[in-house]
Parts: structure tokens; C-alpha cells; sequence
């Protein structure tokens, strides 16, 4: 194996792109970086693991779908500053259910590989639900989308609806009123996921920071972000 010390970490900042090609059809899979732990892991245990700038933590491809990439070679580029790994794909390789996340004509807008994967059952629908708003922010076309006009809207749009909807989920609970407690919360949900992706923050990240906080007492947890 060849010294990952020779591998130009500071001239990518320390996240090493990452091309993924089936080892038998060669076609590119996706694209992804990896960081020095990252790629040591995927040596080690023989399975692509990267380092996911949206989560801000490393992550076993198909940790949550089983989807995972069973690494046959592993190729740094002249410059070494690219790795090319060839693997063996366990079902689709994109988190919208096609073979290869490369899917769209740039030239006419058509998608070019068909869903191959119900992939509904393997996120969850907070997960879900964030993956379409990242979507419509990248189209960005308000005529046709609720989110992306809100979205084009800018933050002040963006949180007033969240402070609107905090307000009417926090009546519905003083009511007492579960459909609507229900009701709101979604809404409050649905738009806190909104300025979320306007923050390009990924849910993820709340998930980590909750998981932190398990075993840790309230006033404890205060008392440090005081301190």
C-alpha cells in the first residue's frame, strides 16, 4: 500500500475527492470526498466510507440503506491530489433509487437512468422531505414550486412563516386540540426544514447534537453552553 503521506492532503484541504466507478461496467457512480480517517477506514475494512461536508461526519456508504461499496482498487491520480476507487455497487449507488447519481442532461434537462430502487422505506420522511427542498432549491424556480418561491424569498420570508407557524402550533397546543396540534406541528416541521436548507445545514447535524446531549441532564447541558 503506498503512503497516505504522499497523498497532497493540504492542497484539497484536507477532503480528498473521491471518483466511484463500477469495477465492471466502469460506469462513474458518484462523486465524494474522503478525509485521512475516512480513507484508512475504507482500507482497512475493504468498504467505501466518506466524509460528508452536508453532515460534518464521516459515513459507511449504506450505513442506512445497505446499499454499500465493496472497494475492488483504489487509484491515486498523477497530481495526488484524486482517488479513484473501482467497487462492487450493492444495489443503486444515488439516494433517489438509479444505479449512478449522474442522471440528468445538462444539455436537455431529460433523466437518463430510470429508478431501479424504491428507496422510500430506507430514509425517513424528515430525510425525505429535506432531500425534495434541496432539490427545489437547486432548481430555484418559484412559478412552480411553493418551496423554491419561498426559498427565493430569502430569510425574512423564510422565518416568518417558521415564527407564524411556531405560533399557531403553540395555540393548538394550549387548546388542547391533537388534530390541530398535529396539523401545526408538521407545518412547523416542514418549515423548519426549509430555513434549514437555506442554512445548508443538513438534519443530520441535529441528530448528532441530539445524540450528544443523551445522558446529559438539562441543566447540565445549560450549564455548559453557559460556561
Amino acid at each position: 500500500m503506498i503512503d497516505l503521506n504522499s497523498i497532497d492532503w493540504d492542497k484539497v484541504d484536507n477532503l480528498l475527492p473521491v471518483v466511484v466507478q463500477d469495477s465492471s461496467s466502469l460506469e462513474v457512480l458518484m462523486v465524494a470526498y474522503m478525509n485521512r480517517e475516512a480513507l484508512e477506514l475504507s482500507l482497512s475494512t475493504g468498504y467505501a466510507h466518506y466524509f460528508s461536508r452536508t453532515k460534518g461526519r464521516i459515513w459507511k456508504k449504506g450505513e442506512s440503506s445497505n446499499h454499500t461499496q465493496e472497494i475492488v482498487d483504489a487509484l491515486i491520480d498523477c497530481d495526488s491530489d484524486t482517488l479513484l476507487i473501482k467497487v462492487v455497487q450493492e444495489g443503486v449507488a444515488c439516494h433517489t433509487g438509479r444505479k449512478s447519481c449522474f442522471f440528468t442532461s445538462i444539455k436537455s434537462g431529460d433523466e437518463v437512468l430510470s429508478v431501479e430502487k424504491d428507496m422510500s422505506e430506507t430514509y425517513s420522511p424528515v430525510d425525505q422531505l429535506f432531500h425534495t427542498i434541496m432539490e427545489r432549491k437547486r432548481d430555484g424556480d418559484g412559478s412552480k414550486s411553493y418551496t423554491a418561491k419561498l426559498l427565493q424569498g430569502g430569510s425574512n420570508k423564510i422565518l416568518k412563516k417558521v415564527l407564524e407557524e411556531a405560533g399557531e402550533f403553540a395555540l393548538a397546543v394550549k387548546d388542547r386540540d391533537e388534530p390541530e396540534i398535529i396539523y401545526e406541528a408538521t407545518d412547523l416541521l416542514y418549515h423548519s426544514l426549509v430555513a434549514l436548507a437555506h442554512s445548508d445545514v443538513n438534519p443530520d447535524k441535529i441528530r448528532e447534537e441530539l445524540k450528544r446531549r443523551f445522558g446529559i441532564g438539562g441543566l447540565e447541558e445549560k450549564a455548559s453552553r453557559n460556561g
